[in-house]
């Protein structure tokens, strides 16, 4: 059993999330398309509106070399002591000029810390039904690399540490991110346990042939898609899949980046699409008594966070996720 698995109250919610999340780069991060304060801004948006406080978050452990081990070679790992490496998977240049003690600390400890995360959520689904990290979903990272910001392969990790435990036998991810997921795509290739539902823009990154023989269901958008053929897409291939596949588990990457105006997903679909489209895969999963982890992965723009943490306050409205352990009807 990992550490970065423990119990949790009876008080608090299956909401992951520590403020050290969020990427400080002594300013460098500014030159970043991403916004490096989203997860900080979903959780201060959620406070706002006291769906949550602090004493209800549950705050995950770091992800360990032997937590990473369990898919990651040594090899890549040992390659992330090269500041050089570290910035061509983080898409900033200038971070190749920095120590690498200083770029382990700003960048790989914040994404180590989401990674636990992720992995906490997959026993704590299991548990309540539901979980959310409010950071992960670094779909792009398989076990020999990492690339689109994604340092580490949470995705496979979370799966693979409930396989290991016994905890699970099947597992489904729905990836709705604008991107191809590619990195646990390679991961999972020829693994018939794991049921992959990828809809994303074939026109953008990463267009990786090989990693799409792991789809089982494929749904290819073209740019500026909107709520409508989304919706009508989503609904068909979600209930087909359930058809095809009974999971134990779904990993659900709820990427924002399909918002339209977002520089790097090329599609139109409005904020409250994307709040239907949550609310439809949890609704779902508890039609079919499945549990799910949400990872917010992808989303560029400033007014994401806001998106999400109001996509969050709906699925408690609906009652699709619930507080405490004694609320849940899951």
């Amino acid at each position: 059993m990992t550490s970065l698995y423990f119990d949790i109250s009876q008080e608090q919610w299956p909401i992951v999330y520590d403020d050290k999340y969020n990427v400080s780069v002594f300013g460098l991060e500014k030159f970043h398309v991403f916004d490096a304060k989203k997860w900080r801004n979903i959780v201060q948006y959620l406070r706002n509106a006291q769906l949550i406080t602090d004493e209800r978050l549950v705050k995950p452990k770091e992800a360990q070399k032997s937590d990473l081990l369990v898919v990651h070679t040594k090899r890549y790992l040992k390659s992330l002591n090269w500041s050089a490496r570290v910035a061509i998977i983080a898409e900033v240049p200038l971070v190749s000029l920095l120590p690498n003690f200083l770029v382990q600390y700003a960048y790989l400890k914040p994404m180590r810390l989401q990674t636990g995360g992720s992995v906490l959520c997959g026993k704590l689904a299991l548990e309540r039904g539901w979980a959310i990290n409010v950071g992960g979903g670094f779909h792009h990272c398989s076990a020999q690399k990492g690339e689109g910001f994604c340092p580490y392969a949470d995705i496979t990790l979370l799966i693979r540490f409930l396989m290991m435990n016994n905890l699970i036998e099947t597992a489904m991810i729905v990836d709705l991110d604008a991107h191809q997921g590619n990195g646990y795509e390679k991961d999972f290739l020829g693994v018939p346990e794991v049921y992959i539902m990828d809809i994303y823009n074939r026109n953008i990154f990463p267009k990786d042939k090989e990693a799409k023989k792991a789809i089982r269901r494929k749904v290819e958008l073209g740019n500026l898609v909107e709520d409508m053929e989304y919706m009508l897409k989503l609904r068909l291939n979600l209930k087909a899949a359930f058809n095809e596949f009974k999971p134990d588990i779904v990993v659900y990457n709820a990427g924002t980046d399909i918002l339209d105006t977002d520089p790097l997903g090329h599609m139109s679909i409005s904020e409250c699409g994307i709040i239907k489209r949550d609310e439809y895969v949890f609704e779902m999963c508890k039609g079919l008594r499945v549990p799910i982890v949400m990872l917010t992965s992808g989303g560029y723009l400033r007014r994401t966070a806001r998106i999400i943490a109001e996509s969050i306050i709906n699925l408690h409205g609906k009652g699709l996720i619930y507080g405490s352990c004694k609320d849940s009807k899951w």
